[in-house]
C-alpha cells in the first residue's frame, strides 16, 4: 500500500517547492480576476486583447486558465493595462 500525501493547497499539490506553489497561486489569482473584468465587460476575446494589449490566441489562453503560458510580471502589466493597480499583500504561513 502507498502513502497518501496530504497537501494544504492544490498549489503545494503540484509544485515542487512553496516558492513555486506561492508563485502559481498569485498567478491564478490574477488570471482570474483579470477573466472577471473581461467578462464584466462583455468583451469578445479580440475586444479584450486590444484592451489588454495582447493578441486574441494569448487572451485565448488566458481565459482557458493556462498558468504556464503566463508570468506573474505579463499578468501584472495586462492587469494595468486594464486600469487596475495591483497591490501584493504579505501573510505569514
Amino acid at each position: 500500500m502507498t502513502d497518501v500525501q496530504t497537501f494544504s493547497s492544490v498549489w503545494d499539490a503540484i509544485a515542487d517547492t512553496p516558492e513555486q506553489a506561492a508563485n502559481l497561486q498569485a498567478r491564478a489569482e490574477l488570471m482570474q480576476q483579470i477573466a472577471a473584468i473581461i467578462k464584466a465587460n462583455n468583451w469578445k476575446q479580440a475586444e479584450a486583447a486590444e484592451h489588454c494589449g495582447l493578441s486574441q490566441p494569448r487572451i485565448n489562453d488566458l481565459l482557458r486558465g493556462r498558468i504556464s503560458n503566463f508570468s506573474l510580471d505579463a499578468l501584472v502589466n495586462i492587469a494595468v493595462a486594464l486600469g487596475q493597480r495591483v497591490h501584493v499583500t504579505l501573510e505569514a504561513a
